[in-house]
């Protein structure tokens, strides 16, 4: 790495394999921004921003709490009844939501005050981040590990899970795209020593 260039990251993985978890340690430990695409799509949301007039439109105005804020209840609850719905409004903000995570991403190299930059979001392979990221990482844990970690954190059932499970994409398609893979399915500190590894190395080639 060049003096100042920052590493973009893409984090990736199955609920339940502890993307969060990894991402805590290194934001803990490392000169770096941490970008959760969840907390933006939610920003691009807000009134004012790039979403909140096309979302109006789209779902209807009984969408809004009385604050004027878009209720993500009543949101939630139309856009699971209609397909259609579901499709418009990720046609509306997962554009947002890239736009946003690329301004971030030339506001930090512009300043150049950080190592690394990561981005962690549900569907980083399939919504092309992989053009975006020099890299990204696949964090993955054992099924049997990620079922007990959503029963006892979320307090998931097997139908839940089942169903969330069959949605994601395979190990073989995460693995696929993704240079560097985390087993975060044993201890904490061996779940560490992989990642200081491989951030420690970029840190020496700079």
């Amino acid at each position: 790495m060049k003096p100042n260039k920052i590493r973009i990251i893409g984090i990736t993985g199955g609920v339940g394999s502890g993307k969060t978890e990894v991402l805590s340690y290194i934001k803990d430990k490392y000169n770096c921004t941490v970008i959760f695409a969840d907390e933006v799509a939610h920003k691009v949301q807000e009134p004012g921003q790039d979403c909140y007039g096309e979302l109006i439109a789209l779902l209807g105005a009984d969408v809004l709490a009385e604050d004027g804020r878009i209720d993500r209840t009543r949101m939630a609850e139309k856009i699971f009844a209609d397909g259609n719905l579901l499709k418009g409004v990720n046609q509306i903000v997962h554009p947002a939501v890239k736009r946003y995570i690329l301004d971030e991403i030339d506001r930090e190299k512009g300043e150049g005050k950080i190592d690394f930059l990561f981005i962690e979001a549900a569907l980083l392979i399939e919504d092309g981040y992989v053009n975006i990221a020099d890299e990204l990482w696949y964090v993955f844990a054992s099924e049997d590990v990620r079922r007990e970690r959503l029963k006892s954190s979320r307090s998931y059932s097997d139908a839940k899970i089942d169903g969330i499970l069959g949605n994601q994409l395979s190990e073989e398609e995460y693995k696929k795209h993704c240079k560097v893979w985390i087993d975060n399915g044993g201890s904490k500190h061996n779940t560490y020593e992989q990642i200081d590894k491989k951030l420690e190395e970029y840190l020496w080639q700079r």
